[in-house]
C-alpha cells in the first residue's frame, strides 16, 4: 500500500508515525523540510509537493489546520488535484467547517474525478500513535469503505454519519463537549484547592459514576500538579469554537454555555497560551499560574 501525507505537524506526523509501524510505504510533504526529517529517517519518502506525494499514493491523507491552507493544498499551484483521478482518494483528517468540507469534495470529484472522506478525530497525537483514535467519517459509502484499509490502521472506532461534510459536523460536537469538559474540571480542581482537598485523588474517588469521563480521568490530576506538558493546542480548540459559532449563528442555533466557554478560551489564547497544553486553563483560575499552598 502506498500513501501520502500532506502535512506533518503535531497530528500529521503521529498519523504518518503510526502508518509507518504498519509497514505501508508513505510519501510526506510539508512546507517545512524540517518537519519530514524524523519521518525520512524511519524510512518515509520526502516528496517535492503536494502534487509529487499524491502522485505515488493511491490514498492521500491530509492533516491541516484551516479550510484555507486544504483549499491551497488540494487546488494551488502544485496540489493535490493536479495529480488526482478518480482511481485515488483523498481522506482530510483536518478539523474545518463542514460546509467548506462539502463544496470541496464536490469540487475535487467534478474536476477529478477523486473521491473524498473527511475524517476529523479524537485522541490526539498519543491515540493516533497507538492506532486508537476515534473517527467521525463523512462521504460517500463506496468511499468510506475505500478508505477503511488505511482508517482501520489509525483508528480504534470509526462511525460514517453521511455525506462529506457529516464527519466534520460530529466533530464539532466532540469540541463543544470536550471545551466545556476541560474547563469544568479546571474549574472543580480550583474549588478543591480552595476548600483543601487533594484533587489528585478525585478521578479515582468519582470512576465509573455519573461525572466520570476519560478528560476527568486523563486531565484532573495533570491540572493539579500544574503539569503543563503539552498534547494539544488551545487555539486548535478556539479555532474549532469559533467554527461552532459561525455554523449555529447561519442557523440561528442558541449555544449559550458554548459561547461562555468560547470566550474563555480567546482569554487564553490572548494571554498567551495558544501553544500550550489544555491544562494551561488552570492559568485562567490562578493569579500567578502556581498551585495555592
Amino acid at each position: 500500500m502506498q500513501l501520502a501525507v500532506i502535512g506533518v505537524g503535531v497530528m500529521g506526523s503521529a498519523i504518518a508515525g503510526r502508518l509507518l509501524d504498519s509497514g505501508v510505504g508513505l510519501h510526506l510533504y510539508d512546507r517545512d523540510p524540517v518537519q519530514m526529517a524524523p519521518l525520512v529517517a524511519r524510512g518515509a519518502a520526502a516528496a517535492a509537493s503536494a502534487r509529487d506525494a499524491a502522485a505515488h499514493a493511491s490514498h492521500v491523507i491530509i492533516s491541516l489546520n484551516s479550510a484555507a491552507i486544504v483549499e491551497r493544498a488540494i487546488f494551488g499551484p502544485d496540489g493535490v488535484a493536479q495529480a488526482a483521478d478518480a482511481g485515488k482518494l483523498l481522506i482530510d483528517m483536518s478539523s474545518i467547517a463542514a460546509d467548506r468540507t462539502a463544496a470541496l469534495a464536490q469540487r475535487l470529484r467534478d474536476e477529478t474525478g477523486m473521491g473524498w472522506v473527511d475524517a476529523p478525530l479524537s485522541g490526539g497525537a498519543p491515540a493516533a500513535a497507538q492506532g486508537k483514535l476515534t473517527l467521525m467519517v463523512g462521504g460517500a459509502t463506496e468511499d468510506v469503505d475505500r478508505a477503511r484499509p488505511v482508517l482501520d490502521l489509525l483508528s480504534a472506532h470509526i462511525t460514517r454519519f453521511g455525506a462529506p461534510g457529516a464527519g466534520q459536523t460530529v466533530k464539532l460536537i466532540n469540541q463543544i463537549l470536550c471545551a466545556n469538559y476541560f474547563m469544568a474540571v479546571a474549574e472543580a480542581v480550583r474549588f478543591a484547592e480552595a476548600h483543601g482537598v487533594d484533587a489528585t485523588l478525585i478521578p479515582a474517588a468519582l470512576a465509573g459514576g455519573r461525572a466520570d469521563s476519560r478528560i476527568l480521568q486523563e486531565y484532573m490530576a495533570k491540572m493539579a500538579r500544574r503539569d503543563y506538558s503539552p498534547t494539544g493546542r488551545i487555539d486548535n480548540m478556539l479555532k474549532d469554537l469559533e467554527t461552532v459559532q459561525a455554523s449555529a449563528l447561519a442557523t440561528r442555533t442558541p449555544l449559550p454555555v458554548t459561547s461562555l466557554i468560547a470566550d474563555l478560551h480567546r482569554m487564553a489564547v490572548a494571554g498567551g497560551l495558544g501553544p500550550a497544553d489544555s491544562v494551561a486553563y488552570m492559568r485562567l483560575f490562578d493569579m500567578d499560574g502556581e498551585q495555592p499552598a
